[in-house]
């Protein structure tokens, strides 16, 4: 922000307010949504309302996230998007229930996420898109619960092979992030193995029209190995009716 400008004074939530904002989802549980108020400070009133299992705090001009929102301990569901976050507190790891978290759209670099990520051991969601990360921290490879890994519109030129091959992963997010294209020694097979590793999919997760697209995209690229599988190698001594046939004619070369 430049020198001399004041940072906008956003809404001031009360007690009251907040607890006006707790509305209760299809499934019974208990969301306090305060999206789209203007917040410019984390609202520490909201720290009596701790028995919520779902807190949304997305769309608003939220600069840091304290250390004391590890007191939602049973909180499953946290949105923070959109927002200008760039770290996210070490005690995030104590909040455990977490299954949910949306961390998209802010200023985060990789030395803005704390190791203590891969102390979330039940998390199945977690959105890193559209922020500043270089790289991805090897501990969310300790996350074996994820199913779905948001990290689009990053600065990312690798994903650790750890976080690739988690067990139950469907769906990793990495477009548009200047990933190097593959050298000259580099075969097209091995680079389309290497963008395998970035988009798993489960087929009853498509539309028809994808899904069909997707397998003519499959049968196409098998079609492809199976050509260069196939293909004969190029024998080695080309001219030659016996390896020792033309050497005993050139022993003085050879020589």
């Amino acid at each position: 922000m430049a020198k001399g400008v004041k940072a906008p004074k956003g809404k001031k939530i009360t007690l009251n307010v907040a607890r006006n904002c707790i509305k209760v989802t299809f499934d019974g549980r208990k969301r306090l949504d305060l999206s789209k108020m203007g917040i410019t400070t984390f609202p520490k009133c909201i720290l009596r309302l701790t028995d919520v299992d779902e807190l949304d705090l997305s769309r608003n001009m939220i600069r840091k996230i304290p250390d004391s929102i590890s007191k939602f301990q049973n909180l499953r569901w946290l949105d923070l998007h959109s927002n200008y976050i760039d770290k996210l507190p070490e005690s995030i790891g104590e909040m455990t229930s977490l299954l949910f978290l949306n961390v998209s759209n802010n200023r985060l670099t990789t030395n803005g996420l704390p190791v203590e990520l891969n102390q979330l051991k039940n998390i199945r969601t977690i959105n890193l898109g559209l922020n500043h990360l270089d790289s991805v921290p090897t501990t969310l490879g300790a996350l074996k619960e994820l199913h779905e890994v948001g990290l689009h519109d990053n600065l990312l030129s690798s994903i650790p092979a750890s976080i690739a091959k988690l067990p139950k992963l469907k769906k990793l997010n990495t477009k548009r992030n200047p990933f190097p294209k593959p050298t000259e020694s580099e075969t097209f097979i091995d680079s389309i193995k290497r963008l395998d590793n970035l988009y798993l999919v489960e087929e009853k997760d498509l539309c028809a029209s994808c899904l069909k697209k997707c397998q003519h995209n499959r049968d196409k690229l098998n079609r492809i190995k199976s050509t260069v599988s196939a293909a004969p190698k190029k024998a080695i001594f080309t001219n030659l009716v016996s390896p020792n046939s033309t050497a005993k004619e050139s022993q003085e070369e050879w020589r």
